[in-house]
């Protein structure tokens, strides 16, 4: 029974969808260390002192550049974004700018949303010369009115749908109808009409997936695209998005 299910789990949609995630970053290199070299790694060792990052493991530590610039150029090949004509891009809960360092690398016209709370942050996209836009994301509460609208809408290691104030071990979330609320709000305000929106999600502490049923099924009745921790929906709630733009290209690093 345990054969059968490894070899199903081998052969799923997901497994062939990820096989085909690797062959694309294959096919389509980007060199990460000549995106490193272009960091003053000195200065992001001087904010390490002036801003101590609590007691996070190394590898977690957002001035661990080597580490991010990693995680953020194979995000940026997941998403084509490396070999696509120029799009503007807002990335919700930017952190230290990682991502839309890349993506700006690439040609992309970027800005960031993210809370104040993180002094390193600040200064990091200061570093990179990225445009923050300091803002709470909110359930039920409109994203601030931004005076633009972009291609690709996009937020990593999602968070925001967390409610504070819940008690130890009890952790609350957003309801399927606050994010019905949320997709909506970023497809009617924020995208192109072929603009899309594009969410990552960690697992849950026990290592399950962020999808419940109850939220596999409220995302696929927004029309989304749902590959293991992510999803991604069209600005036309009756269409169903690509995870890839691959129309052009603006060459490789």
């Amino acid at each position: 029974m345990r054969l059968s299910r490894k070899i199903q789990k081998l052969f799923s949609k997901d497994a062939i969808a990820s096989f085909w995630e690797h062959a694309s970053r294959l096919t389509h290199p980007v060199n990460a260390q000549k995106i490193l070299a272009e960091i003053d790694i000195g200065e992001l060792s001087r904010l390490r002192a002036r801003f101590p990052h609590g007691k996070a493991d190394k590898i977690n530590r957002f001035e661990d550049a080597t580490y991010w610039i990693g995680v953020n150029v194979r995000r940026v090949q997941d998403l084509a974004l490396d070999r696509t004509p120029p799009l503007r891009i807002l990335d919700l809960g930017c952190g230290p700018g990682y991502f839309l360092h890349v993506c700006k690398l690439f040609g992309h016209d970027v800005l960031g949303l993210d809370r104040e709370g993180e002094p390193l942050f600040r200064e990091m996209m200061s570093i990179f010369g990225i445009r923050r836009v300091i803002s709470h994301i909110d359930r039920r509460v409109p994203l601030p009115d931004l005076a633009q609208r972009f291609d690709l809408v996009t937020a990593h290691r999602v968070c925001f749908h967390r409610i504070p104030g819940a008690g130890r071990g009890q952790a609350q979330e957003w309801s399927p109808d606050d994010w019905k609320s949320f997709i909506n709000d970023v497809r009617t305000r924020f995208l192109e009409p072929d603009g899309r929106l594009f969410l990552e999600f960690n697992p849950r502490r026990d290592g399950s997936s962020f999808f419940t049923a109850e939220l596999r099924k409220c995302f696929l009745s927004q029309g989304a695209r749902v590959f293991r921790s992510k999803a991604v929906f069209a600005a036309d709630p009756g269409k169903r998005a690509r995870f890839k733009h691959t129309k052009g290209s603006t060459g490789k690093l």
